[in-house]
C-alpha cells in the first residue's frame, strides 16, 4: 500500500489515476497517523521549493518523512518532490530540503558557456540516459522517453544517486536514488509508456519488499 503524502502542492489526481490504472494500491492523505500504515510513501510536487518546505515543515510532516524513510519505508518523490529529497535549493532564497539526498537545487542559467541562450523551463519530452541500469525503477523501459516540465535543476557531486539523466544544454538529473528513496524530475504519470512502467516499478519494488520482511 502507498501513501501519497497530501501537502496542499501535489498533482495528486494524475498520480493517483496512475496507479489506479496500474492496480497499485494507495490512498492520499495528509495525516502522519494514516500516512504511518503505507508501506511506501509517494512525494508529489508543484510549484515552489521554498512554498513547499513550508507547507511540510507546518505539521512535521518533513520530520515524519524523514524519520519514515529512516525506518526503511521506500520513498518516491516526483518532480518538485523529487528536489525536496536534497539538502538545499536557491530558489527564492536559501531553503534546507529534506536533507536525504546529497546536492543542491539551482535555476537553469539560461546560457551556455560559450553564451548560446536556451529556454527555460525545460519543457516537453526528453531521451533519459540510463546511468544504473540495475536500478529497480529502470527495469524493463520499452521506451526512455518523459516528459519535463521544470526551471530548477539538481547539481550534485555524487554521481552515485544518478540513476538515469537527460541532456538539456547541461547535464539533467532525471531519476536518483539511493537504498529505498527515488525520485524522478519529470512527471511519470504523463510520461506515457515509460513513466507508467517506472510507476509499476517502484509498486513492485515495494510489493518485493514486503514479502521479504514477511519471511
Amino acid at each position: 500500500m502507498i501513501g501519497i503524502v497530501d501537502y496542499g502542492m501535489g498533482n495528486l489526481h494524475s498520480v493517483q489515476n496512475a496507479l489506479k490504472r496500474l492496480e497499485i494500491d494507495h490512498f492520499i492523505s495528509e495525516r502522519k497517523e494514516e500516512l504511518a500504515t503505507a508501506d511506501a510513501l509517494l512525494l508529489p510536487g508543484v510549484g515552489a521549493f521554498k512554498d513547499a518546505m513550508h507547507a511540510l515543515n507546518k505539521d512535521g510532516m518533513a520530520q515524519f518523512i524523514v524519520d519514515e524513510v529512516g525506518a526503511g519505508k521506500p520513498l518516491f518523490g516526483i518532480c518538485l518532490g523529487m528536489q525536496l529529497l536534497f539538502e538545499e535549493s536557491e530558489e527564492n532564497g536559501l531553503t534546507d530540503g529534506l536533507g536525504l539526498l546529497p546536492g543542491r537545487v539551482v535555476r537553469f542559467p539560461g546560457i551556455t558557456a560559450d553564451g548560446t541562450t536556451y529556454k527555460v523551463p525545460h519543457m516537453g519530452w526528453n531521451r533519459m540516459i540510463i546511468q544504473q541500469p540495475d536500478s529497480p525503477l529502470l527495469q524493463n523501459l520499452k521506451t526512455d522517453f518523459v516528459y519535463f516540465v521544470h526551471s530548477f535543476l539538481v547539481q550534485t557531486e555524487d554521481r552515485t544517486v544518478l540513476l538515469a539523466t537527460a541532456d538539456y544544454f547541461e547535464e539533467v538529473p532525471a531519476v536518483v536514488g539511493r537504498g529505498h528513496i527515488f525520485g524522478a524530475q519529470f512527471h511519470p504519470e504523463k510520461s506515457s509508456d515509460a513513466g507508467m512502467e517506472i510507476l509499476k516499478n517502484f509498486g513492485d519494488y515495494v510489493e518485493r519488499r514486503q514479502k521479504d520482511e514477511a519471511i
